[in-house]
């Protein structure tokens, strides 16, 4: 599913980094054989990926101005990953990238700061409009002389204007049954800390200005958010055709879990207007620890040489109330040597927190709310299609680098609460000699 902006930047660069379900689904196809005199490479050659995204998305729920207003935004990023064969059984990843995005929700954070008039549903001009979000990752993989045994270690920096966050973590796989079963084992550990970035009326100078309006707010004491998880891994080959996979992990969450920018107006206390725009009486306040259990069950079945069935269902549980399912199909379609289609669909449904209140709903006495509709209970459905170019023997070339893959995408995303979203990605894979 798709989430706030700055949940979409983090965890879009954060799937790169847990790679677990990766080498859950990956290993058995790319593990090598050892030879009795000669045992063949991880990685034969130097590889780099290139990826580049355009998200765009809008709706009418924006969190920024208490669940009412334009949730309009762009997202643009660009990624590379290099991987290097430090020797035949060690690899070395470095994952680095950039996203530069503009939202129409953001610059509302302070919509006084533009040259039009204030407008929850129409983007202040000012500096709050744009964001921009860099980060970096390395990882180094060992895997043992009879790749049946997989180590791996990485890292995790971030930073923007008002968040940086720092990661570490590792995982273990282990192949076993003439490589039919694997079970994997992994970790990870994200240190993040706050600049807050409170609505620009509970910075003060707003109270005598606006008659009565004096809020009583009071601003974060801890600043930080820390995040544990594990994962733990199971894959078997049933058949020729059929292999099953089960990854569960539990993530718990401490620290500042709320977004300091985020208005909530409550439902006994009358509203404040300045300049055509409603003041917060408060900003979202949500428990300081979160624990969350998925739980995910993938099927893949060979239906031909044209043909493969993936399938993917996901349960998911929070403490906060929240219970969720994902479900995603996806048929590769092989149409010749080099081309391959990939049509996709996928379904998610999920109930609301227990601290979720649309505008002007929730009551000053409570102890937790947020208007964050990202929270509360939808239905969503996505539909996607993509094509891939491949070229083992990268007979294209551009100076020292071999073409081996493109893919391009197109994702839709449509919710029910009226926010809808497309998604377009173009990776590509060279071979350095």
């Amino acid at each position: 599913m798709f989430t706030t902006v700055q949940e979409i930047i983090r965890v879009k660069k954060r799937n790169r980094f847990v790679l677990v379900l990766g080498v859950l689904l990956g290993t058995t196809v790319s593990a090598q054989q050892v030879e009795t005199t000669y045992k063949k490479r991880v990685l034969e050659a130097t590889e780099l990926e290139t990826l580049f995204s355009f998200y765009s998305q809008d709706g009418p729920n924006a969190a920024v101005t208490g669940g009412e207003g334009t949730e309009q935004l762009t997202d643009a990023t660009s990624t590379l990953v290099l991987r290097m064969p430090l020797n035949a059984d060690d690899v070395l990843t470095v994952d680095a990238g950039i996203s530069a995005y503009s939202s129409a929700s953001s610059s509302n954070v302070n919509p006084y700061d533009g040259d039009g008039i204030a407008d929850a549903f129409d983007a202040s001009s000012g500096a709050s409009r744009n964001d921009l979000l860099a980060y970096f990752s390395p990882s180094y993989t060992h895997s043992s002389d009879d790749r049946n045994r997989i180590w791996s270690a990485k890292a995790y920096v971030s930073a923007e204007y008002d968040y940086f966050s720092v990661g570490f973590g590792g995982s273990y796989t282990y192949l076993f049954n003439e490589r039919n079963t694997e079970l994997s084992l992994g970790g990870q550990v994200y240190l993040d800390s706050w600049n807050p970035q409170y609505p620009i009326e509970l910075r003060g100078g707003f109270t005598g200005v606006v008659p009565g309006y004096d809020p009583d707010f009071t601003p974060f004491e801890n600043e930080n958010r820390n995040s544990f998880s594990l994962s733990l891994g199971f894959s078997q080959i049933l058949s020729k055709r059929l292999q099953v996979s089960v990854v569960v992990d539990a993530v718990l969450q401490e620290g500042l879990l709320s977004t300091p920018f985020q208005r909530v107006y409550f439902g006994d206390i009358d509203d404040f207007i300045f300049d055509g725009f409603q003041l917060a009486d408060d900003v979202e306040r949500l428990p300081d620890t979160r624990f969350k259990l998925p739980i995910g069950l993938r099927l893949n079945y060979y239906l031909s040489d044209l043909a493969i069935l993936r399938t993917y269902y996901r349960f998911y549980y929070d403490d906060w109330g929240i219970l969720s399912h994902t479900a995603n199909l996806e048929i590769p379609l092989k149409i010749s040597d080099q081309f391959t289609l990939y049509p996709n669909y996928r379904f998610y449904s999920q109930t609301a927190a227990d601290y979720f209140f649309a505008k002007d709903v929730a009551v000053s006495t409570a102890d937790f709310y947020t208007s964050d509709f990202d929270l509360s209970d939808y239905t969503a459905n996505q539909y996607g299609f993509g094509v891939r170019y491949s070229d083992i023997f990268t007979r294209s070339k551009f100076l020292i680098f071999g073409l081996k893959t493109v893919d391009l995408r197109f994702a839709y995303y449509d919710r029910s609460t009226d926010l809808d979203a497309t998604i377009i990605t173009l990776a590509t894979t060279f071979i350095i000699d």
